[in-house]
């Protein structure tokens, strides 16, 4: 979904835009989005609203005290995006409840780098000075433990601070500051074809999802028409990549419960995912492929050998699946483990497998349908009710066999298209506001990003792992330490998406 420039509303007051912004989320709209700009130097927030299949900008200008009514404590969801544009923009989201660091470092003098603003990109200095972050929970023996930000057997670095009076875990805070890139400022004056290959890695484990979100933005808001054999391709590549993340949770899970030849055999399957993804595309994770207007190239296998070496993939995965299953002692880590209430899961939007496990439907394949989904058999957006690490895992299982079934269906017509020659269509892109989805394997991806003269003045990225993270510290009602591994990795989080 995008919007036209002249669509977009600006309110004149601060009051009216909030006005909206909670009308929406109170009539069954969700916060799918909150960051600041400026415009002049004058600074801006700008809310993306989702109601069904639509989405919507809502603008609105700040004074010179720079600080407005926080949304928070009316809209949960706006917890951590009013954070970010706190350590981003230096505005102040006045009665929220934690402003302490989220995206940067603390380090004193060191000015916001203030995205959207004329001033170009600088790097962030960063410090190993340690300081102590609010803590909620008081009595008797509780204490704060820093876990990180380097771990055992985690590839990212994140910090996490356990209050816990000695086995359970109290409350969770997490810092992921350690993986801050600048990504905002670095989309900043590029064009559309250079801004792409930087959307490709704002999430290496993401890659096609993100080029499709904000090549969606352009080709819907310039009402660009994609080739029929582009889209199918896409639908390729995203699914492959698809399949290959929620192998990794799997591998993740079971290296937490000690099962090494399970995470043999899960990350062998994985591996021939990426084999596959690299055989079709030349990039293990399916770069440069993706571009405004369709794709650079025709995949490099041909389609149905490729769906045939899935479908054989698919078969030892679901055998694999099955011996896993039998596990009482792997099932039993994850029954009952890091549940999050469907109410709460509501309350914030959560998106992906971590929302569809507490009873939620969002997947932007089907609200909002793009490239070749609508000409494809329409396929159940899986869900569970468990809300726990099992119904997490439960609704992965079933997303790589519907998974699968896209991918061979869009190579069945896509072996009948060899002879079309259109892989893209033109692109001139003209000044306006654009927003983009698409769906990732932990769910929605959001673009809203602004041209003026032909290049990048704002760039909002949006994971789905910096919406849902907030929702990590709100899943521990009566897990201890032992558990911690389990219920991150079902979530299945990619920390990099989240600090940008």
């Amino acid at each position: 979904m995008s919007v036209e420039p002249t669509s977009v509303p600006r309110f004149t007051e601060v009051s009216q835009w909030r006005d909206r912004v909670l009308r929406s989320c109170a009539d069954g709209g969700r916060l799918a989005g909150l960051y600041a700009t400026e415009v002049g130097d004058i600074p801006e927030l700008v809310a993306v609203l989702s109601n069904g299949p639509t989405l919507e900008l809502a603008r609105t200008a700040l004074g010179e005290e720079r600080s407005y009514p926080a949304l928070t404590p009316e809209v949960p969801a706006a917890v951590w995006y009013e954070r970010a544009l706190h350590n981003l923009s230096g505005i102040e989201p006045v009665g929220h409840p934690q402003l302490d660091l989220l995206l940067l470092p603390k380090v004193d003098g060191v000015p916001a780098p203030r995205p959207g603003s004329s001033e170009s990109a600088s790097d962030v200095e960063l410090t190993s000075r340690d300081y102590l972050a609010p803590v909620s929970v008081s009595g008797q023996g509780v204490f704060t433990l820093p876990f990180g930000p380097v771990r055992s057997g985690i590839v990212e670095s994140l910090e996490l601070l356990l209050e816990t009076g000695g086995e359970d875990i109290l409350r969770l805070d997490i810092r992921p500051h350690y993986k801050h890139r600048q990504i905002a400022k670095r989309f900043e004056h590029h064009t559309a074809e250079d801004a792409v290959l930087l959307a490709e890695r704002v999430e290496g484990v993401h890659s096609v999802a993100h080029a499709l979100a904000f090549s969606h933005a352009l080709e819907e808001g310039l009402g660009i028409v994609v080739p029929a054999r582009a889209q199918l391709i896409r639908v390729i590549l995203a699914e492959l990549e698809r399949v290959a993340n929620h192998l990794d949770v799997v591998t993740q899970l079971c290296e937490c419960a000690g099962l090494s030849v399970a995470v043999a055999r899960f990350g062998t399957h994985k591996e021939r995912v990426m084999r596959l993804m690299s055989h079709a595309t030349g990039s293990r994770f399916g770069r440069g492929v993706v571009v405004p207007g369709g794709v650079t190239m025709a995949l490099r296998d041909h389609p149905q050998e490729l769906s045939a070496e899935l479908t054989q993939l698919h078969r030892a995965i679901a055998r694999d699946l099955i011996s896993l299953n039998r596990s009482a002692s792997f099932l039993d880590r994850l029954r009952g483990t890091g549940r999050l209430a469907a109410d709460l899961a509501q309350r914030y939007g959560a998106l992906g497998p971590i929302g569809r496990a507490s009873d939620m439907s969002l997947d932007a394949r089907t609200l909002r349908p793009y490239d070749a989904y609508p000409l494809l058999d329409p396929f159940v957006v899986a869900t569970s009710h468990l809300t726990d690490a099992l119904g997490r895992m439960r609704v992965r299982e079933e997303e790589m066999a519907s998974s699968t079934a896209l991918v061979n269906e869009a190579a069945s017509r896509l072996a009948t298209r060899a002879d079309d020659d259109d892989l893209a269509a033109p692109v001139v892109v003209h000044d306006g506001d654009f927003i983009g989805v698409a769906e990732s394997a932990a769910g929605e991806v959001l673009y809203s990003v602004r041209f003026d003269d032909g290049r990048i003045t704002r760039c909002f990225a949006r994971s789905a792992s910096f919406h849902n993270m907030v929702l990590l510290r709100h899943v521990f009602d009566g897990d201890v330490f032992t558990d911690l591994p389990f219920i991150e990795a079902s979530f299945g989080l990619c920390y990099a998406g989240v600090a940008m």
